[in-house]
């Protein structure tokens, strides 16, 4: 077991809040970059021409890199040490702010969508439970709370600093990216100063990432509400845009960019005012929230109302980082350290493959109905799942 830098020495004495803060900004800088195009996305729409369902498969192919990332970066953490995943991921988002600041094709930005997912694949398998090993056995609720929130604050601050710069900067698919390259950058040095920490027996480094036999219905327990939760939030952040344009008639990308805000935004903030619940009382809350959200997109759809719109955006944020919060806690509370980043990992890749099909299926029916009949459609079938995962959570002791 080794370990280096400040913040390692940190772990040898009770864990600050601020420890656990610094060791979690490489989640938040790296998250960022996820939903960092999501305003941009219409304009290189425009400018380099493609429907809907392409739209949503560059989209998820974010998804795709994660799913990806996931079985290598989980079990190699583990073994190998924190660092070892963390350095590659920060460089692999570096690279695709290149190939995104250049885009001129459809490739570009599918390559790009694929850097974009194994960079975060990496940073959520890695950076949970780096800040885990920096919270120590005695803060693990803590440390759990700490890198949940720094990925909903990279999530809402990406969309909305997006925005911003493409509607009142010149250049606006080039200079976001020029400030989230900083942002990266600035990672390095917190990557480098975290406790390296290997464990042996931690298995293969090639295998799809899971849990120890005693935590697996832990894991289907924090899947039944994350599920449904990552879906709506990742529906609404794809199609997101195009709904806004269809209802209000405006290209506005600081609404857009803002809409996504509002919406981890909520995720981010409801995570500090449920952080003492008992897990099943925030994972039902959590699918509560997103059944409810759901039916507020069709609602919206239906009315043609941007308020009712936003409205659904809280609920399906609120429901993504309850559900966030309690898969994590969870697994945090009852996996054994040496197979931590690995189960993390099994959390992510589930939740995120789910939260990558259901979308791209929705925009190719949109193409051939109409945004508005995928979208109903689409958010009827993740209410639905998102109640019976409620009502199954419920009965669990």
């Amino acid at each position: 077991m080794g370990a280096a830098g400040p913040i390692a020495a940190a772990t040898r004495r009770p864990a600050r809040q601020s420890d656990l803060w610094r060791a979690a900004w490489p989640l938040t800088a790296v998250f960022m970059l996820s939903n960092v195009p999501t305003p941009l996305f219409v304009i290189w729409q425009d400018r380099i021409g493609f429907g809907t369902g392409t739209l949503t498969v560059v989209f998820a192919l974010y998804i795709g890199g994660l799913l990806l990332a996931l079985p290598v970066a989980g079990a190699v953490s583990d073994r190998y040490g924190r660092r070892t995943v963390l350095f590659p991921a920060v460089l692999s988002a570096l690279l695709a702010c290149l190939l995104y600041a250049s885009a001129e094709s459809v490739t570009a930005l599918l390559v790009a969508r694929l850097l974009t997912g194994l960079a975060v694949g990496g940073t959520v398998a890695a950076g949970m439970a780096a800040v885990a090993d920096v919270g120590g056995p005695d803060r693990r609720r803590q440390a759990s709370l700490a890198g949940s929130v720094a990925m909903g604050a990279g999530l809402a601050a990406g969309p909305l600093l997006s925005g911003c710069c493409a509607q009142l900067l010149p250049a606006p698919t080039h200079t976001v990216f020029v400030i989230e390259a900083v942002l990266l950058l600035s990672v390095l040095p917190v990557v480098r100063s975290l406790p390296n920490v290997r464990r042996a027996g931690a298995g293969t480094w090639l295998r799809p990432p899971s849990v120890p036999r005693g935590s697996r219905r832990d894991l289907l327990v924090g899947l039944a509400a994350y599920m449904p939760g990552m879906t709506g939030t990742s529906f609404l952040l794809a199609l997101g845009p195009t709904l806004l344009a269809t209802l209000l008639g405006t290209g506005n990308r600081i609404v857009a960019g803002g809409s996504a805000f509002v919406m981890f935004g909520a995720s981010t903030a409801v995570q500090f005012a449920v952080s003492r619940w008992p897990t099943r009382r925030l994972l039902t809350t959590a699918t509560a929230a997103t059944a409810v959200g759901m039916v507020l997109v069709v609602l919206a759809v239906r009315a043609a109302s941007v308020t009712t719109l936003i409205a659904a955006a809280v609920c399906a944020g609120t429901g993504q980082g309850m559900a966030q919060l309690g898969g994590f806690s969870l697994l945090n509370a009852r996996v054994p350290a040496a197979r931590l980043a690995e189960s993390n990992a099994a959390l992510s890749a589930w939740g995120y493959l789910f939260a990558g099909v259901l979308p791209v299926a929705t925009g190719y029916l949109a193409d051939a109905t109409s945004v508005g009949f995928g979208a109903t459609v689409l958010g009827l079938a993740v209410a639905a799942a998102a109640g019976a995962a409620g009502l199954a959570i419920s009965r669990t002791r």
